[in-house]
């Protein structure tokens, strides 16, 4: 995985992704945007990118998509995005704010129960967390996440109140693992990532949704040839095997 990582800077670097001549001196680091539900994944990318590239630094912002946009739109340093859906990408490439015309998608993923280890409620779809007692809680409705369950819950025809709205989908995860909720509906790779800490209830596939994930360089990049890299490297066979090795689909 070094190698293909190092074959591709090399191949990259001098091409860049909305840098142009004359600009500021480049830097040896640049800063990734990602939606939260790719912490895990991602921190390993970046990892790998950053042994195959001596002298290459990686920082992450990980939160909810629509968090991170407000961020880069009110001005935040960002030298790439990775968006857990299509509308906030679009959002920001329509103002803009994206250097690549058309940003790539790298990776799939899908909904997922998530319930205490042993389900005590006995919740066995999406029907249960619409029964008296279950506390069922779940992303807001601008982040992917709460967008992507509430389009599961209605296809299903289940009317459920979540008991909170959080701000991403690790918040959620969190409140089941410490009893504050009984159910939140997350993605397969946040149950897979816990591992014995919940248990996940598996979502019809005729209701469930499938997340798509793009990424693009961001305007104004202070390095865009190696933001540009590592987008080539998660695209790439290697960083694609990383990915699924988290649980996501491939793009």
């Amino acid at each position: 995985m070094r190698g293909a990582a190092a074959a591709i800077l090399a191949a990259i670097i001098t091409v860049g992704c909305g840098s142009a001549n004359g600009g500021p001196p480049i830097s040896t680091s640049i800063t990734v945007f990602a939606a939260a539900s790719l912490t895990d994944a991602f921190k390993a990318l970046g990892a790998v990118y950053q042994k195959a590239n001596a002298g290459s630094t990686v920082t992450f912002n990980f939160a909810g998509t629509p968090t991170l946009v407000t961020q880069i739109e009110q001005g935040a340093q960002a030298d790439v995005f990775a968006s857990a859906d299509t509308t906030n990408m679009d959002r920001l490439k329509a103002e803009g704010l994206t250097s690549s015309a058309s940003p790539e998608v790298f990776a799939h993923n899908k909904l997922e129960i998530v319930v205490a280890p042993n389900n005590p409620k006995h919740i066995a779809g999406l029907a249960d967390l619409g029964k008296p007692g279950v506390i069922y809680i779940s992303a807001g409705p601008t982040v992917p996440a709460g967008k992507y369950a509430a389009q599961a819950l209605a296809d299903a025809g289940v009317r459920v109140t979540p008991r909170s709205l959080e701000t991403d989908v690790k918040s959620v995860m969190s409140k089941v693992q410490l009893g504050e909720a009984d159910a939140g509906i997350v993605y397969t790779t946040d149950v897979k990532a816990a591992g014995g800490k919940v248990a996940g209830v598996e979502i019809a596939d005729q209701y469930n949704v499938v997340a798509t994930y793009p990424i693009a360089c961001v305007k104004d990049a202070k390095n865009a040839s190696l933001a540009q890299a590592f987008i080539q490297f998660v695209l790439s066979t290697d960083g694609q095997a990383i990915l699924a090795s988290y649980g996501f689909q491939k793009a």
